[in-house]
């Protein structure tokens, strides 16, 4: 809502300054684009043109000329210096430079925008050094070249053209075009000489001799016979060396790097004034009004907007409290976030009532039972119909344990709710808190014709509360048991991760079917639908378990599947783990 309130007022701000700007803003825009396209033009014809003279002269001797003229067609001043700063040339004899930072770095041998990274430096094409052919060589590779043209004459786009070294380039390609140009891929005796003083350099470079499977033609390119290169010696390293190389056989050949500076003259062009004619103030006038109305429009959309939701949240909940509802949530803002708490409330009462409404009609049900057998039993005694022997007590005794159980096992989840379970944490061997509740249950499983077995990966030294952790296995043991039929295996297992130490209790009983698995965590829920003791206890085990396992920062999973068994998986953190 903040935002909202003051986007509305910034706005109103924002259009009026943009009104007043636009119409000095589109005065100036095209000058503005059309002296950078020049300048950007400017400097590239500086550039390029600087780079071929370095690239077709060994010195800067003769580029004075050079420089004016281009000072001259630019408007610019253009200074060279070398890489100490010292003159070389200036298109201007006004005073010494204050720029420090040179506008590029002018070498034919490294033109890249990052001179300084070798690996990504290219050449400049015009740097031919001793790659260039003398007239009769030119004259010969001409000669195939022009029966090459003839052959290929009847496409259209044929033309021949020229290296910067003078060799002749027929396109499209004659081999392509099924042409014989014999000699004209040939090196001539010039290029077989340069090429063979090139591999000497890329050899000195690699360390040892170029491999012969791998060939540099006269158009740098290298080509590879398909043999296995030695080892330490891979194409990229040669590629490296050979532009490397060409560098150095250049360097003799081409004009040092220099430093190129382009800068203003000292006579400045007069500041194209704007004037604010009549018609100019009209429009924005015109222009002031409009925002205007449109801010008063915005601002009223706004309101009203932010109005009407506040309506329907205060009659939501000034209605009676079985009458309301949910509320409609709008955009994500503070009255948003209003409306969704609200329906939180709203959710959490109905589950609330729910719950509660679940719960006493479980207790009555959970208590009715062994309330009834109990009163059954004293009644038939107090009529004659049941002797008063030991029995009876028997029967009353295990009803009473019942109830007491059920009232233990709502007092442990009414703990665990407020927060106040109480444990008592010390480290043990988890194994061997394994192990006893295993031994414990060895006879009752061997009874029942069942193999309860271990099988430790590892042995955590945990802080945990010991009898609490007996608590935990011995329930999903005791259901393990009760599920399993006679020749079943049930197996206890520990297992770690990085940061997780693992329980698992697996048996081969019957399994739960998919749609009950979310539920049996819940209280008072057991997936007999008839709700006999056969089959279950009170429903309030495995969600004792749960509340106790995240009483240690753990959680409890499950997985099962009918009529081959169930996996109840313990995780708890490695944070418990003793110290070395």
């Amino acid at each position: 809502m903040i935002i909202r309130l003051l986007a509305t007022s910034i706005l109103i701000a924002i259009a009026a300054i943009a009104a007043t700007a636009w119409f000095t803003a589109r005065t100036t825009t095209r000058a503005i684009a059309q002296q950078q396209g020049r300048s950007l033009a400017d400097d590239t014809l500086i550039y390029d043109t600087l780079i071929g003279f370095a690239a077709t002269h060994s010195s800067w001797d003769d580029v004075s000329p050079t420089v004016a003229e281009l000072g001259r067609r630019t408007g610019h001043r253009v200074t060279l210096l070398t890489r100490d700063r010292q003159p070389i040339a200036d298109s201007s004899a006004g005073p010494s430079l204050q720029v420090t930072r040179p506008s590029a770095v002018v070498d034919p041998l490294r033109v890249n925008p990052d001179s300084t990274d070798a690996g990504k430096a290219t050449i400049d094409a015009r740097a031919v050094g001793p790659y260039r052919l003398p007239a009769r060589e030119r004259r010969e590779l001409d000669d195939h070249a022009r029966q090459s043209l003839a052959c290929v004459k009847s496409n259209v786009n044929a033309r021949l053209t020229h290296t910067p070294s003078g060799r002749p380039v027929v396109t499209p390609d004659p081999f392509g075009a099924g042409c014989e140009s014999t000699g004209l891929q040939d090196p001539t005796p010039t290029e077989v000489k340069a090429l063979r003083t090139l591999r000497g350099l890329m050899g000195s470079c690699l360390g040892q001799k170029l491999p012969g499977s791998i060939y540099v033609d006269q158009q740098f390119a290298v080509l590879s016979k398909g043999v296995p290169l030695p080892r330490g010696i891979s194409l990229e390293k040669i590629q490296r060396c050979l532009l490397s190389a060409r560098q150095v056989q250049l360097t003799p050949y081409v004009a040092p790097a220099a430093l190129l500076f382009i800068t203003d003259h000292e006579a400045r062009a007069p500041a194209t004034s704007i004037s604010l004619t009549r018609s100019n103030v009209i429009r924005i006038a015109v222009g002031t009004g409009l925002v205007l109305i449109i801010a008063v429009a915005v601002t009223l959309l706004v309101g009203t907007r932010l109005v009407r939701p506040l309506r329907r949240l205060t009659a939501s909940v000034r209605r009676p409290v079985e009458q309301q509802s949910r509320v409609p949530v709008g955009a994500r803002d503070e009255i948003g976030y209003l409306a969704v708490a609200l329906n939180d409330l709203f959710d959490r009462r109905e589950t609330l009532e729910a719950q509660r409404k679940a719960l006493v009609s479980d207790l009555a049900h959970e208590l009715r039972t062994p309330l009834t057998n109990i009163r059954g039993s004293i009644e038939a005694a107090q009529d004659g119909m049941t002797p008063t022997d030991a029995k009876l007590l028997d029967v009353l005794l295990e009803e009473t344990s019942l109830l007491q159980r059920v009232v233990d096992d709502l007092r442990d989840l009414a703990a665990a709710d407020t927060g106040d379970l109480q444990l008592y944490p010390e480290y043990v061997y988890v194994n061997d808190v394994l192990t006893q509740v295993a031994d414990a249950h060895r006879r009752i499983a061997e009874s029942q014709h069942i193999r309860l077995s271990t099988d430790f990966t590892v042995d955590p030294q945990l802080s945990v509360d010991p009898v609490r952790l007996r608590q935990i296995v011995g329930n999903l043991v005791t259901n393990a048991i009760r599920h399993t039929d006679n020749g079943g295996v049930i197996t206890l297992r520990t297992a770690a991760t990085d940061d997780q130490f693992i329980i698992e209790v697996t048996d081969t009983g019957t399994g739960i079917a998919p749609a009950d698995l979310p539920r049996i965590f819940d209280r008072f829920w057991r997936a007999d639908s008839s709700r006999s003791r056969t089959t279950g206890g009170s429903g309030l085990g495995l969600a004792i378990v749960r509340k106790l396992i995240e009483a240690h920062d753990g959680h409890i999973t499950a997985t099962s599947r009918l009529g081959i068994g169930s996996t109840f998986t313990i995780t708890l953190p490695r944070a418990r783990q003793a110290p070395a």
